[in-house]
């Protein structure tokens, strides 16, 4: 009996890895690059995964990797002691020296005019006829561009266009029948998703590197149109505009930024969704540049504090902070604190999600708000003006006056903006703050900045801040204007 089952027992065992293998090989021969393929869960409920093998996607998709080589004027006359070409102006260069070996010093040499410097990245080609995508900030400002193949061919290319808000550019090498990408979908990629990104790290060309998704969507400071992914995959200087690819071989991003408090590789690196870098290049290549749609208006995050301090049910959407006067918002009745819950029925989680649906979108597009103001909600038409190339830059705050009215309650002292002073800072009116303390303190209000709103009501003196006060209960909402940046800061009553 006991025989029996023992034969049993191994004809089961071995139907069960012939089942498995016969999986294995389905998923491999069905035009995947690489095969993980996660094996039935153990009675203890492990999973067993077999890690993925990347040889057959660099065999078919690394020709379509190239390295980049941008040169452009320097002042600087020092030899670079590295043994791997990083330009001296990028700021891994001094991190990297530090652990070099000392070198003897030159004799110093007369000055020089300007000399020219190389900076290194990498990059992918689009289509057979030459068109290549990297990364802005590796080719701007450069006077001649390099691309060598992975043959080892070197092409001059010439700059198409770039755009510096989603760091994307787009290069021409008079060639023909070029290995190029597959585009994936960003859209269909999972967190924990296995992915390798090719390029040349340090100068070494050629280079794999994979780790998996690590989240999506993300947002960085200053990053206001990419919905970055975010991965563990190793990036170092080189890497930049290089390609991520999913484990069928198809480009989903543009390797772009680490996160590093050393300056090396810290395990969290940025690729641009390749969606967003094609509609990009697709522009540039048409129209030369990249036109994105408005509304003129400064935004932040909506909090739970902020939320019950406009009766809003739950924290969510867009909370307005400024309006241009001549742009979009302005023209369509938006007013500084409303709260954006929708754009044509999408909602806003988040304020990070509304640059990204307005700039996706050009100029002259129609577009229907959904608008939380004063504890209703109202629908607004605009029409999306084209956004400017830069930012215009705002005027400081001239002196305060010594003199202030006390708010004790609030732990605030107040004083009134003079004529001279709301004409230098571009604003009807508002209270600039000279002491914080206590509960005004811990909110996190400064002395020098300006009050111009308290819970969705415009502040421009101490009588209507006073008249403002009247009735306010539990949590306040101050809109408050601190050098170049406008914000609401929840102040509680309690």
């Amino acid at each position: 009996m006991t025989t029996y089952l023992r034969t049993l027992m191994g004809a089961l065992l071995i139907s069960s890895l012939l089942s498995a293998c016969d999986k294995i090989e389905r998923f491999v021969k069905s035009g995947n690059q690489a095969a993980p393929v996660a094996i039935p869960s153990q009675q203890d409920g492990r999973v067993a995964m077999l890690l993925p093998d990347f040889t057959e996607l660099v065999v078919r998709d690394g020709p379509t990797v190239v390295n980049i080589q941008a040169s452009r004027e320097s002042n600087s006359t020092q030899q670079s002691s590295l043994p791997f070409p990083i330009p001296e102006d990028d700021p891994f260069y001094d991190f990297f020296r530090r652990f070099m070996p000392n070198r003897p010093q030159q004799p110093q040499q007369p000055e020089q005019g300007p000399e020219e410097s190389l900076s290194f990245g990498s990059g992918f080609i689009i289509s057979t006829d030459g068109y290549i995508l990297t990364n802005a900030h590796v080719v701007n400002g450069s006077n001649q561009v390099k691309v060598v193949l992975s043959d080892k061919r070197e092409l001059p290319a010439k700059l198409v266009g770039l755009d510096k808000r989603t760091d994307v550019a787009v290069l021409k090498v008079d060639a023909k029948d070029l290995p190029a990408v597959k585009v994936g979908s960003p859209a269909e990629l999972k967190v924990g998703e296995w992915v390798a990104a090719i390029g040349a790290p340090f100068g070494f060309d050629n280079t794999v590197t994979a780790g998996i998704v690590s989240a999506k969507g993300r947002s960085l400071p200053d990053e206001n149109y990419v919905p970055y992914i975010q991965t563990d995959v190793a990036i170092n200087p080189g890497n930049s505009g290089g390609p991520l690819f999913n484990l069928k071989g198809e480009v989903v991003g543009i390797n772009s930024q680490i996160y590093s408090r050393s300056g090396g590789f810290m395990g969290i690196s940025f690729a641009i969704p390749i969606d967003l870098a094609m509609s990009v290049a697709d522009q540039i290549k048409s129209k030369g540049k990249v036109s994105r749609g408005q509304l003129g208006i400064n935004i932040q995050e909506v909090t739970q504090e902020l939320a019950q301090s406009f009766g809003l049910p739950r924290a969510s959407g867009a909370l307005v902070v400024r309006i241009d006067p001549k742009g979009a918002a302005a023209k369509a009745g938006i007013q500084t604190g409303d709260i954006i819950l929708k754009l044509n029925g999408k909602s806003i989680e988040s304020s990070k999600e509304l640059p990204l649906l307005v700039g996706s979108m050009l100029p002259n597009t129609k577009i229907t708000l959904s608008v939380w103001r004063k504890g209703t909600e109202k629908q607004i038409e605009a029409i999306l003006t084209e956004l400017s190339a830069e930012p215009s830059p705002e005027p400081a705050a001239s002196g305060q006056n010594p003199q202030g009215v006390p708010f004790d309650k609030l732990g605030l002292t107040l004083i009134e903006l003079d004529a001279e002073q709301r004409t230098e800072l571009g604003i009807r009116g508002g209270l600039l703050v000279q002491k914080a303390r206590g509960s005004a303190a811990h909110s996190g209000l400064q002395a020098g900045d300006i009050i111009m709103g308290l819970n969705q009501t415009e502040v421009s003196n101490i009588a209507n801040f006073k008249q403002a006060l009247t009735g306010a209960k539990g949590t306040l909402a101050l809109l408050v204007k601190r050098g170049e940046a406008v914000l609401y800061i929840p102040l509680s009553l309690n």
